[in-house]
């Protein structure tokens, strides 16, 4: 039977500290899950769950799936939740998870078609749509560098909607590193830029690449974009100076993903021409 603790009992104030402190979760190599469905997701992700501390409205479901994964189920009354984590909307349960260690090598290793390197993104809520967008186009892996917002810092994983779980995610890379691995690996990096660059559909997205997006305010340094293989822009009709990052690197992933699509379906279209007899084409001799 999961033990009853207060709000004052320290895994609790554990779930405070981590909420609140990025170098709480750097020191600890531990962030919170907020919410039955973010556990969920955990769960089934494999995601290594230390402790949950759960209100009587949590579904006694997930904390079974919670302990059988080995992870310390507590108990606390309604509304304790709400006073020592980071959510607009109170949340039935809390998870303290294992933060991953991965590297820019790793990184490069998990590419596959597609990766993005965020270079000074400061706000959770873009943050964590490029990574949801990350995913849906096929990515492997997400590099936050350069003063880059805390990956694992509760609005980021909300926001990410899981994506942050399944993703190869890097925290506190150096850029350079990041672009170094990834040319190393044979992935393209693209850099992008809010005018002076060439169309990103004029670009090979289909090939293995590495979208590299910079801060909201400023974009890429021009040291950053003097150190990627090309730059992009998104061409506007408007008079829009620039598109937000989180808007901008969704279109670039997805651009990725129907180039990749597009060259799929023309290989399988040659490959059935080539498998068909020449009788059936209509090539029979007289």
């Amino acid at each position: 039977m999961a033990e009853r603790v207060s709000v004052r009992h320290p895994s609790v104030q554990r779930l405070r500290r981590l909420s609140g402190r990025r170098s709480a979760r750097s020191d600890e190599g531990a962030y919170v899950i907020d919410g039955p469905t973010l556990l969920a997701e955990a769960l089934a992700a494999g995601v290594p769950i230390h402790e949950v501390v759960a209100e009587p409205s949590c579904p006694d479901q997930l904390l079974e799936r919670a302990t059988a994964a080995g992870a310390t189920v507590r108990r606390v009354d309604a509304g304790v939740l709400a006073r020592v984590t980071d959510t607009v909307t109170p949340q039935p349960v809390a998870a303290v998870a294992a933060m991953p260690g991965a590297t820019s090598a790793d990184a490069a290793a998990a590419a596959g078609p597609l990766a993005l390197v965020l270079v000074g993104v400061g706000d959770p809520g873009n943050a964590g749509t490029l990574l949801r967008s990350a995913e849906g186009a096929g990515a492997g892996a997400v590099v936050f560098c350069d003063g880059s917002v805390d990956p694992y810092a509760p609005k980021c994983v909300r926001a990410s909607a899981g994506s942050v779980f399944r993703l190869v995610v890097v925290r506190d890379a150096p850029s350079s590193d990041a672009l170094r691995h990834l040319t190393a690996a044979g992935v393209t990096t693209v850099g992008t830029l809010s005018r002076g660059a060439p169309p990103y559909d004029d670009a090979d997205l289909a090939r293995p690449v590495a979208l590299v997006l910079g801060s909201e305010a400023h974009g890429l340094s021009d040291a950053v974009a003097g150190q990627v293989e090309r730059t992009v822009t998104i061409p506007m009709a408007g008079r829009t100076e620039s598109l937000n990052v989180g808007m901008a690197g969704t279109i670039l992933c997805f651009e990725s993903l129907r180039q990749r699509r597009a060259r799929a379906q023309r290989r399988d279209q040659r490959n059935e021409l080539d498998a068909t007899p020449p009788e059936a084409a209509g090539c029979n001799e007289p």
